[in-house]
């Protein structure tokens, strides 16, 4: 089943334009959760190794700039610049987010954007502008007590807000 779910997300699904007004994203997102030592980050790398285009990065080290996009000076010109995060990295492939758990809320809550709308939207240092993150995101999690536990349900076995 993990295998199938996957492939899916590799695949994606077919976009839909309703009516010119409404547009449905195909890109399917994947959340593996499972014990430590069942080969979700394998499954990852793997994925990384045959997609053509993926981004890999760790939920441990990530951050919201990282995944998404920062803005600094240059030291040369001394002009401000835009640098894309993973998730712009993968416009039209996969990010993939190892150790999911280990993010803040705040660095979690930074992707929604690029997942719901597949864009970053960003306004700093006089620069505003939308970039496109049109790419399915396949993340894998630990459950909250180092176990999955199957009697309670899937939101109590992961914390994520």
């Amino acid at each position: 089943d993990i295998k199938r779910a996957l492939a899916l997300s590799l695949f994606g699904g077919q976009s839909k334009d309703v009516h010119g007004k409404h547009r449905i994203r195909g890109d399917i997102n994947v959340l593996m959760l499972g014990d430590p030592g069942t080969a979700k980050s394998q499954f990852l790398k793997y994925v990384e190794k045959t997609a053509h285009r993926a981004v890999y990065a760790t939920g441990q080290g990530a951050s919201a700039v990282g995944l998404t996009a920062s803005v600094h000076r240059d030291q040369v010109t001394r002009e401000w610049t835009l640098e894309g995060g993973a998730l712009v990295l993968a416009d039209r492939g996969v990010c993939l987010i190892d150790e999911f758990d280990k993010m803040n809320d705040q660095d979690r809550t930074s992707i929604h954007e690029a997942m719901e709308q597949q864009s970053i939207s960003i306004s700093k240092a006089g620069i505003v502008t939308s970039l496109q993150a049109r790419c399915a995101v396949i993340a894998a999690a630990n459950p909250i007590n180092g176990r999955y536990e199957p009697t309670v349900s899937f939101a109590e076995n992961v914390e994520l807000s």
